[in-house]
């Protein structure tokens, strides 16, 4: 299993940018008072069959002609079953995917959060192009990025600039660090 829930999101997220989205909208949130975290994760990709979402929690199912094994949706799956959650995905062809998962917060085997900000950089780098939504939330406040944004304040600079990328990781990492500051 991977360390932290933003690798195991960002395997999700890559999905989606290979299923050609155009957005992409993505939740966290964490509640010590109903005691879970919630990932909600929606694209507008080519999305998939309803035989192929009855089977694609198999990590020998996938579209890849790279490989046999798709491990992302599967080991996802898995972990929110090891964290006393609940994992759901739903698709259609031409309408794209919605996956929405929850995990026990203080389950032993739940992963900590991880680098959020590194997680939505690899993203940006995989395709600036795509419209990205992050929503991180908790009980008392909440913080949202919007890649569209960010790329209008930019005026036709692209994502892809190193600094400009570091910038999007250290922006996300301190929003969130704040939304956690505020419980205290």
């Amino acid at each position: 299993m991977m360390e932290d829930l933003a690798m195991q999101i960002l395997e999700l997220l890559m999905n989606s940018i290979h299923a050609g989205a155009s957005h992409i909208y993505l939740t966290i949130t964490e509640s010590e008072k109903e005691n879970l975290i919630q990932v909600h994760l929606e694209d507008d990709g080519k999305g998939m069959t309803e035989e192929f979402v009855a089977k694609v929690t198999d990590p020998f199912t996938t579209t890849r002609k790279t490989r046999k094994v798709g491990m992302g949706v599967a080991f996802f799956k898995g972990l929110t079953d090891m964290c006393n959650g609940r994992f759901e995905i739903n698709s259609r062809p031409g309408t794209g995917t919605l996956i929405t998962a929850e995990l026990q917060r203080d389950w032993i085997d739940t992963p900590p959060l991880g680098n959020i900000g590194e997680m939505m950089m690899y993203c940006i780098q995989a395709d600036e192009n795509i419209s990205y939504v992050l929503k991180y939330s908790n009980d008392k406040s909440d913080f949202i990025f919007q890649s569209d944004e960010v790329k209008a304040m930019l005026d036709g600079v692209s994502l892809l600039e190193p600094e400009i990328l570091l910038w999007v990781k250290d922006y996300i990492n301190e929003g969130i660090e704040h939304v956690k500051e505020d419980l205290q």
